[in-house]
């Protein structure tokens, strides 16, 4: 038994990373690099029959079921900025356009805050609104009117405010102001404003007849892209006193009268429009007579998240002062 150990022939100890095919017995020796080999071009054959396959493959597309995108689908622009009053257009009318950059399968949202220096008197105004499918418009705004030295010239105080809150609602009727280039017809809308003012007292007094009111209006939008050239026409049944911050009727008159707005704007290229605008404006009150306004304005829109509007904007006469003149800003962020 001593001589066991012995007879026990020796075993080559194989490296971990050999691979398995040298691991064979003696007697195979000769035919272990064949089957190595074989093995080998194999694996390799395979490996390259896969990648081929992978290359060959056609890339995958998006479902038809797959949801559209949540927003941004509009032209750049072609959404409007933001009225003085809340709602989507020029600085003193509304279009018929639906605010914010969502198609008929998105929604868009805007918010904005405007600022109007006429010499005499400034105007805050901000707000928001929201575009549902390019069909209805919601917006909320409101307004701080300072009298500056004039509240202190008829006894309110210097730097009186006038606050006035407006909620809105813009439906699109017919047309598409983008898509129906080969059509005469434009993009017709109506939208209502519904405006309260916080001063009734004082309103009062200088003759107005409510401190609230609601502005009906029908808007028409035609765009042509091919003059880059944008046209609206808004007629408003409305008896608002400087757009109500001086409330609504008056000793003169207290009953519904139809106004025109219009607006025309050319696009110098795809973020750049310049146009004016133009707004008659009833007058209900004896204490001063009620001019009509109009500006010229500059939009530039960087991006389809940003747009800024600066104007030349002339309001006529209000209560005590004529030639109300100055500038008018705007700064609308969205989507």
């Amino acid at each position: 038994m001593a001589d066991l150990p012995f007879a026990i022939p020796s075993v080559r100890l194989e490296s971990p990373m050999t691979p398995a095919c040298n691991a064979v017995r003696p007697h195979r020796r000769r035919a272990a690099p064949f089957a190595c080999a074989t093995l080998l071009l194999l694996g390799s054959g395979m490996a390259q029959a896969q990648d081929a396959a992978a290359l060959d493959a056609p890339a995958e597309e998006p479902s038809l079921q797959d949801p559209p995108p949540a927003n941004s689908g509009k032209l750049l622009l072609t959404g409007g900025v933001t009225q003085v009053e809340g709602a989507a257009g020029g600085g003193l009318a509304p279009w018929a356009v639906i605010g914010g950059q969502g198609t008929r399968d998105q929604v868009g949202a805007t918010a904005y805050y405007t600022r109007v220096d006429v010499g005499d008197y400034a105007l805050d105004s901000y707000g928001a609104l929201v575009g549902l499918h390019d069909r209805v418009e919601l917006s909320v705004a409101r307004q701080a009117f300072d009298t500056r030295a004039v509240g202190a010239a008829l006894g309110l105080g210097q730097g009186y405010v006038i606050r006035q809150d407006i909620i809105g609602v813009k439906v699109k009727l017919a047309g598409d102001a983008v898509l129906e280039q080969d059509r005469w017809m434009p993009q017709l809308a109506i939208g209502l404003q519904r405006k309260r003012n916080n001063r009734g007292a004082l309103l009062s007094a200088i003759g107005a007849r409510d401190d609230s009111g609601t502005d009906v209006y029908l808007s028409a939008t035609k765009l042509y892209l091919d003059h880059s050239l944008l046209l609206n026409t808004t007629l408003r049944f409305t008896k608002a006193n400087q757009f109500g911050i001086l409330g609504f009727g008056g000793d003169r008159n207290d009953g519904y009268k139809p106004q025109f707005e219009g607006s025309a704007a050319f696009l110098l290229n795809r973020h750049v429009a310049v146009g004016a605008e133009f707004r008659s404006k009833p007058d209900n009150l004896g204490i001063a007579s009620e001019d009509n306004a109009w500006d010229a304005f500059v939009a530039w829109a960087p991006n389809k998240h940003v747009s800024l509007t600066v104007a030349y904007v002339d309001l006529g006469n209000i209560v005590i002062r004529d030639h109300q003149r100055g500038w008018y800003a705007s700064l609308q962020v969205g989507f």
